[in-house]
């Protein structure tokens, strides 16, 4: 079945009902799940999967990475499926916007890594890989997920112009502009050689 013709009123609601989806919080969820406390008050207090495996367990984190990549490429899929291609980036930019900004814990998210990947992926599974790589290539080299998220992100927009992904860059560009600005802490403690490693406890 050929998509629908998307008009305004199509779009607002993909952006509200991805906004929905994107705002629920896996990471307390798992948290919840696995007994492991208010994730809030473990570690950095982030509600993603880095700070999940703060707690040191390993499924409940790779959990949270799934569900929280998932939700970003499940709005994106839905949306294409249903009404196209604008609705898909729409619906991208908008459970980016609930993860990173939901409603249900005061607006005060994760930093929105996973996500980020989950709708890049669901995009253009090429452009995705490639952000993907970058991020586990700066991972095992550096052991920063601050670092590895920052250079995966930043090269967003040159994975999308290499795969012929032009009308990709905008949002990529403001996606990537955000997690940049939810780094700004991670950014400030690399600069000063405090950031924690990946796997190390933070107390």
């Amino acid at each position: 079945m050929p998509p629908v013709e998307s008009g305004l009123f199509p779009l607002i609601l993909v952006a509200l009902l991805s906004y929905l989806l994107g705002s629920v919080p896996f990471g307390l969820v798992m948290a919840r799940l696995f007994g492991l406390g208010d994730l809030r008050a473990i570690g950095s207090g982030n509600i993603g999967a880095t700070n999940v495996l703060r707690t040191g367990n390993k499924l409940a984190a790779f959990l949270t990475l799934v569900f929280d990549a998932g939700k970003g490429g499940m709005a994106v899929l839905l949306a294409r499926a249903v009404f196209g291609e604008d609705a898909a980036q729409v619906a991208g930019l908008c459970a980016f916007l609930g993860h990173i900004y939901p409603v249900w814990l005061g607006f005060r998210g994760g930093k929105g890594v996973a996500t980020f990947l989950g709708v890049v992926l669901a995009l253009d599974w090429r452009v995705g890989l490639a952000c993907c790589a970058s991020w586990l290539a700066v991972a095992v080299l550096s052991r920063y997920s601050s670092l590895s998220a920052l250079v995966a992100s930043g090269l967003a927009v040159v994975w999308a112009m290499a795969f012929g992904r032009a009308d990709l860059t905008i949002l990529v560009l403001l996606l990537a502009a955000l997690v940049y600005v939810r780094h700004t802490e991670n950014i400030r403690r690399l600069l000063r050689g405090e950031e924690s490693r990946i796997g190390a406890d933070k107390t």
